[in-house]
């Protein structure tokens, strides 16, 4: 009998097989414990077509980082409708970051744990997409609080580490929620928001908290 001949599929069909079962070992065993040999007994290819395709397990690490990332950002990005008011918008962006995160445990577990805890070269492919995220959110508070305060030169720096802190909480948030049973991304999300819009809503109505006055220091 002559050897079973398997169907040819195109490269970025195979590609993304292998990017696809890389997710899941990555995600669920840990970039250390991962095998090559794993990975491509659950693509379903042989392992030197694993390295013919990708390199290394670094450079296959690498793609599941940036494939991971790039779907993640395009998903928030995706979710918010400009034309809302600024909490709505804020609503919907928290709802697609969530409702991905939930739905790609493995993907999260890549950018949230792996990437960051195995060299700087993968910290760094994560930084840039929390970097993205973060200037998108600080252009969504920006928006909208420029138009609540009739103040269209209102600085960035108003609202930059309002953003950065978000994105933070999102982020602990998301892997609280994976973590515990019976959380779903919506409920995630409006924790969130009421736990951030007291304060933005505040912001929006030109009431923002101040610290109290630091007393005066007496010259010894």
């Amino acid at each position: 009998m002559g050897a079973v001949k398997t169907k040819r599929m195109p490269r970025a069909v195979r590609e993304q097989q292998m990017l696809d079962a890389a997710v899941q070992t990555f995600g669920q065993r840990g970039y250390m414990a991962a095998s090559m040999d794993e990975i491509a007994e659950l693509a379903g290819v042989s392992k030197p077509l694993v390295y013919l395709y990708l390199n290394s397990k670094d450079d296959l690490f690498t793609a599941c980082i940036r494939r991971e990332a790039t779907a993640l950002t395009e998903a928030v990005r995706g979710g918010v409708d400009p034309s809302l008011p600024a909490d709505r918008q804020l609503w919907e962006g928290l709802g697609a970051f969530f409702t991905h995160t939930a739905r790609n445990p493995d993907g999260w577990s890549v950018l949230h744990l792996q990437a960051r805890t195995h060299g700087e070269r993968f910290a760094a492919e994560v930084a840039a997409m929390r970097e993205e995220l973060v200037a998108f959110v600080t252009q969504l508070i920006l928006a909208g609080a420029r138009e609540a305060h009739h103040d269209p030169d209102l600085p960035e720096r108003e609202v930059a580490g309002l953003a950065e802190a978000l994105v933070g909480a999102a982020e602990s948030l998301a892997a609280w929620a994976n973590a515990t049973p019976g959380v779903t991304a919506r409920q995630a999300a409006a924790t969130l928001m009421n736990f951030a819009w007291a304060g933005l809503g505040d912001l929006m109505a030109g009431s923002p908290w101040t610290p109290p006055e630091e007393p005066e220091t007496q010259a010894g």
